[in-house]
């Protein structure tokens, strides 16, 4: 979701309490439990609170095509957002996107401090796919981060988009995009193919 259908929470957050820190994202770090514990800690000497970062959230609209380009991957396939974001994060988000459907994982909050987090189960994403596939589905998914590559893999088809450079070169097999244009192209293709 983030980084492909919005923008990265987390750097929205860094951005408004100027914590530099918190620029950091499963586009820079593959270990989600070292990048979690790290961004927890950092809340925790900053004071930061949950409602602090819903305040941010709810200013935050989709990335420029997102939206449109949902709405029309929607209009002739069904989509499922697998994402490493959290429930209480998602819903301003979700509410701008028409109520995709969302599975991602939830924060432990202890009077509005976020004091850890709940997987899922761990490598939700890739699993997820891997049950679609054994109901007979085929599966494409797209994503931007060290994070989403298993799951990709994991696809029939996977693309990446949005993806930095380290990404794409660590994973060349992925056919990378720039654009909600191209991919919709790259979708519909797969879905003849």
């Amino acid at each position: 979701m983030e980084g492909v259908l919005t923008p990265e929470i987390w750097i929205a957050v860094s951005e408004k309490t100027k914590i530099p820190e918190l620029r950091r994202t499963t586009r820079d770090e593959p270990d989600y439990d070292k990048l979690m514990r790290y961004r927890i800690e950092i809340l925790d000497r900053h004071g930061i609170k949950l409602s602090d970062i819903q305040n941010v959230i709810g200013t935050l609209k989709p990335l420029p095509g997102g939206k449109e380009f949902l709405d029309e991957l929607r209009s002739t396939t069904q989509v499922i957002i697998l994402s490493d974001t959290f429930e209480q994060f998602a819903q301003p988000l979700m509410k701008s996107l028409n109520w995709p459907t969302l599975l991602c994982h939830r924060l432990i909050v202890e009077n509005d401090r976020i004091t850890g987090y709940q997987l899922r189960i761990p490598d939700q994403k890739k699993k997820a796919v891997a049950a679609l596939k054994s109901l007979n589905y085929h599966v494409i998914s797209a994503g931007d981060s060290y994070n989403d590559t298993a799951m990709l893999l994991e696809a029939n088809v996977g693309f990446l988009i949005h993806a930095p450079e380290n990404v794409k070169r660590e994973f060349p097999q992925l056919k990378a995009v720039e654009s909600h244009a191209d991919l919709l192209k790259l979708i519909r293709d797969a879905m003849l193919g």
